[in-house]
């Protein structure tokens, strides 16, 4: 993306054939809605490609101890990290899990996201894996945010699974896959050293793409074990987090048209160093920006201050910025085609900025300037309900 525009023209979909002259009209049933935009900024809905949103219980303690110092890795040797949510998503009854997960997508809709990636993984068994599915499958058909769904089963190797890793990635092969395949579009495995190895997530991600599966990785978040380049060998839509990723992994990862998916205010959180975007662009690679949100490392979807981090600390431009969180996120989750740019033949999902520049998202950092959201020509926001 070159520029931004304040003025941007909108066709919606039609079953017949449509000019729109004018840049602030919706036709809908051969009727006219007139949105006035004067002052304003028009830009596509924001995708936000990467989200544990559906969990039960929290994890504020284990983010005080990490202030004290203790490290992701070592709240996980104690018990904590992903087991700990796994322990609370599987006491969690399904309307527990839906009900929270539904205020969590308010949210998400009042910081202008019109679609969002949501992920499994805090099951122990696949009963729990189900149940998550089952409770994101009702919040995609009840609410205006599209939910993408993941199954990321190999998330972390549960307690009673303790040493035997890759007998875990046979029962997922087994028993997993077959439940999500149909329902989820994307498998995700956490590849890390301490948790599943290069050969572990190779094994699972070829069974996964056998049973009709794209493909997503955490990959090379905590030390540079190759994942990225796994995920390039084996044609991955995306590999998230990188902030280990070595240059040549990088580098076959844009060679495959694989997307670099970071994550900011997961490093935010962590007090890691970001990951190098800015290297990634400058040598070709598609960088895309998601939330991350999870109750344990990142527990929050703020499109603002993740919009800060990237021009002030990862060395974004405002332009790159919000085409990582419009377009290239869209092409992350396999919808370049459908969202992420306002264009003939597109979804109309839209959000209007009360600013007088697109600059200002960065510029007035870590605030909200949302002022309207319309999805697929629905206004689904208004300014009175993110203010009253």
């Amino acid at each position: 993306m070159s520029s931004c525009e304040s003025n941007c023209q909108l066709d919606r979909p039609s079953s017949r054939q449509l000019d729109l002259r004018s840049d602030d009209v919706i036709i809908r049933d051969e009727a006219i809605t007139c949105i006035d935009a004067t002052g304003k900024i028009v830009l596509p809905g924001f995708v936000d490609p990467h989200t544990h949103f559906v969990f039960g219980g929290y994890r504020e303690d284990e983010f005080n101890l990490r202030l004290q110092g203790a490290s992701y890795m070592d709240i996980m040797r104690m018990g904590g990290g992903i087991a700990a949510t796994n322990r609370a998503t599987h006491a969690a009854s399904e309307i527990e899990l839906y009900e929270e997960g539904y205020k969590r997508m308010e949210r998400m809709l009042d910081l202008g996201i019109t679609t969002v990636e949501g992920k499994t993984g805090y099951g122990e068994d696949t009963a729990t894996e189900d149940k998550m599915l089952r409770v994101m499958e009702q919040l995609d058909r009840d609410h205006p945010v599209d939910v993408v769904k993941t199954y990321l089963g190999a998330h972390a190797v549960p307690p009673s699974w303790k040493g035997r890793s890759g007998e875990y990635i046979d029962y997922l092969i087994k028993e997993g896959l077959p439940m999500a395949a149909g329902r989820a579009e994307f498998c995700d495995i956490f590849t890390e050293e301490g948790v599943f190895s290069l050969e572990e997530s190779e094994k699972l991600l070829r069974a996964a793409k056998e049973l009709g599966f794209k493909l997503k990785m955490h990959a090379d978040e905590i030390e540079p074990i190759g994942g990225a380049g796994l995920a390039a060998k084996l044609g991955a839509v995306s590999a998230d987090h990188l902030l280990k990723a070595k240059d040549e992994d990088l580098f076959a990862m844009r060679d495959a048209g694989c997307i670099a998916c970071v994550l900011p205010l997961t490093a935010f959180s962590l007090r890691e160093p970001y990951a190098r975007a800015r290297f990634m662009i400058d040598h070709g690679l598609a960088v895309a920006l998601g939330t991350d949100l999870n109750p344990g490392s990142c527990y929050s979807q703020s499109i603002p201050l993740m919009i800060a981090l990237a021009t002030i600390y990862m060395k974004l431009t405002i332009e790159e910025t919000i085409t990582a969180i419009t377009l290239n996120s869209a092409a992350a989750i396999d919808r370049a085609d459908r969202i992420g740019s306002l264009e003939k033949g597109k979804a109309a999902d839209v959000v209007i900025l009360d600013c007088p520049g697109y600059r200002h998202l960065s510029y007035h950092f870590a605030m909200n300037l949302v002022d309207t959201v319309i999805k697929k020509g629905d206004i689904v926001r208004r300014p009175c309900d993110l203010s009253c």
